[in-house]
């Protein structure tokens, strides 16, 4: 019987988008507010440094995905070079990031749909939306792919759209509520750094939260038509992705707006879009951030099923859920991680904000986690596969002080959501997640090793009588 595997069916074009949809999250649309109220135009430096990082951290990632093409996810790496329950653990645990994350997206595509239909009940957006993205990935990766596609087109449009407009405006000294657009509205309110060192370090917490999802291109390898010309093209261009999405944008609207006029609590998109006289620019801009959580959601639905199928077929999850359809999508592990989102859907519907706050906390922390463990994987694979280096082409640069630099970052990072009261506490709880795997992956070994000598005594009995 013939191996079922994934099939790979996306294009250039999904996995260029793909990787720009991951590196542009609601973090950007309605989070650069609150990021440049705490930093001011220190906030290009945290996103400069991050974003240096985060290139690091996809050149390790792709360096290994191409070192052996039939890695599929972070399992298949993970296994080989730090054990099985390594690998079970970052399993399970990549698996419960995108399942919180889709959590909050699905609960703000219902909150921005009563932006222009308020009688709605909060949930039902939300559900419609899960069916309509459950359909799609049940058809084909390819469909996948181009949904991808065009909810990362709208983002990059909106981006674009910003920057262009606010070039402009910037050129013809545009006079807004708080005075002329000029790039010296960058230093001229504070300086630079007019919250201290204090205010930039803080800012990290919110910055590498908008960097959270850029890892899913390496999920895409397994399902990609050519992975050797595409993934390193995809990772390459991260870097001049995020001058042109995040520093471009940024230093625009700090340009319009002085950083002390921007409101925190809402996004500076609107702002800026309101500015010329865009009457419906919270119409627009709500729309592009729908489309951005629908993109989130799409996302971890894809990165979830392929992961519990990977945990499946390694025998770290019910064997039905490596389960392909004729399309070569894995279904069972689809409607598993579908059933989970709606729980957590409920459960945030009837629950406090405060628990929502600390689970998509919770699951930054775990994205940390998943960022060091393949940098650590990196590390082994360099040490103990001399033959896969020399023949691998795309190689991570300055190894090993890149990853000795990626983990200084992430500890550091760590110590930052140590410092913020509405992320401390995640770092109290995320202990219990790792313990609660790690007893569950020691019992499922316990009961597998009993039923393996019990199968090995059956058998030396049935030898020994046949001998007889």
């Amino acid at each position: 019987m013939q191996e079922q595997t994934l099939s790979r069916g996306l294009k250039n074009r999904h996995v260029q988008l793909i990787a720009i949809g991951g590196a542009i999250g609601t973090g950007l649309f309605l989070g650069a507010g609150k990021s440049i109220h705490l930093a001011g135009p220190s906030i290009l430096f945290a996103y400069m440094i991050t974003g240096v990082i985060c290139f690091l951290i996809m050149r390790s990632l792709g360096e290994l995905l191409l070192s052996n093409l039939n890695y599929h996810s972070f399992v298949d790496f993970v296994k080989d070079y730090l054990g099985n329950m390594a690998a079970f653990i970052t399993g399970w645990t990549y698996w419960f990031c995108w399942i919180s994350i889709a959590m909050a997206d699905l609960t703000a595509v219902g909150i921005y749909t009563q932006y222009w239909f308020p009688q709605v009940p909060q949930w039902m957006p939300g559900l419609i939306a899960l069916v309509i993205l459950l359909a799609m990935n049940l058809a084909t990766v390819k469909l996948f792919g181009e949904m991808e596609f065009w909810f990362a087109l709208i983002k990059v449009i909106a981006i674009l759209a910003l920057i262009i407009v606010g070039v402009f405006m910037i050129i013809k000294g545009f006079s807004t509520n708080s005075g002329a657009s000029s790039f010296t509205n960058l230093w001229s309110h504070g300086g630079m750094f007019p919250n201290g060192l204090n205010g930039f370090i803080l800012s990290f917490q919110m910055v590498v939260f908008a960097f959270v999802g850029i890892e899913l291109v390496g999920l895409t390898a397994g399902e990609t038509e050519d992975p050797e010309r595409v993934i390193p093209k995809a990772i390459n261009n991260i870097p001049i992705r995020i001058i042109i999405f995040y520093i471009g944008a940024l230093l625009v609207i700090m340009s319009i707006y002085p950083w002390n006029a921007v409101n925190p609590a809402k996004s500076p998109f609107v702002q800026v879009f309101a500015a010329i006289g865009i009457a419906a620019a919270a119409g627009i801009v709500n729309f592009v951030v729908l489309t951005s959580a629908a993109s989130a959601c799409n996302s971890a639905m894809f990165s979830t099923s392929r992961m519990v199928y990977s945990l499946a077929k390694d025998q770290n999850a019910p064997a039905p859920l490596a389960k392909l359809t004729t399309r070569k999508v894995p279904s069972n592990a689809l409607f598993f991680s579908t059933v989970v989102v709606l729980i957590a859907v409920f459960l945030n519907y009837v629950m406090p904000e405060g628990v929502f706050t600390l689970i998509t906390s919770i699951s930054t922390v775990c994205f940390i986690f998943i960022w060091g463990i393949t940098v650590i994987s990196h590390l082994k694979y360099r040490k103990t596969r001399p033959d896969l280096v020399k023949a691998n082409k795309f190689k991570m640069p300055l190894y090993p002080l890149s990853n000795y630099l990626i983990l200084i970052f992430l500890a550091f990072v760590l110590v930052v959501l140590a410092l913020a009261k509405d992320t401390r506490v995640a770092l109290f709880v995320t202990p219990a997640w790792f313990i609660l795997l790690t007893v569950v992956y020691k019992l499922r070994k316990a009961k597998v090793t009993k039923l393996e000598m019990e199968q090995a005594a059956k058998n030396k009995l049935q030898k020994t009588v046949k001998n007889i």
